[in-house]
């Protein structure tokens, strides 16, 4: 049961800080920019250059993030009518897990699909 659980959280928690990192990357910098909140960018970035580099190498972190969550999609649907252990406690935290790893994920695709749209469609609408 241990590698399993693992296993079973390992990715969608992968692709929840990818998701972040895409979300740092390009969805702050866009958000404060269009607030009128240069200056904090501006700061931000003259203590975390990392940002700055973070945004050169954008498509990476994009499609990363992107394969990773997809993936992860890909094999929460192929585990969600694996069976649980018969131990009724063991299957209880089956159960709690796999609704966790789903919730994660969403909370991943979601992070992921704000950040890509102000990363790459944000700057269209704005002109």
């Amino acid at each position: 049961m241990e590698s399993f659980s693992k296993k079973q959280l390992a990715l969608p928690t992968l692709s929840l800080f990818t998701s972040f990192g895409t979300l740092i990357c390009c969805a702050l910098p866009a958000l404060f920019v269009s607030l009128g909140a240069g200056a904090v960018l501006a700061g931000l970035v003259s203590n975390y250059p990392q940002l700055a580099i973070l945004s050169k190498y954008k498509i990476y972190i994009f499609s990363a993030a992107g394969f990773l969550i997809i993936i992860s999609g890909l094999l929460l649907y192929k585990a969600r009518n694996m069976p649980c252990p018969a131990d009724a406690k063991k299957a209880k935290a089956c159960k709690r897990l796999r609704k966790f790893s789903v919730i994660i994920y969403i909370f991943s695709a979601t992070i992921f699909i704000i950040g890509f749209f102000f990363a790459f469609f944000a700057q269209y609408l704005l002109v």
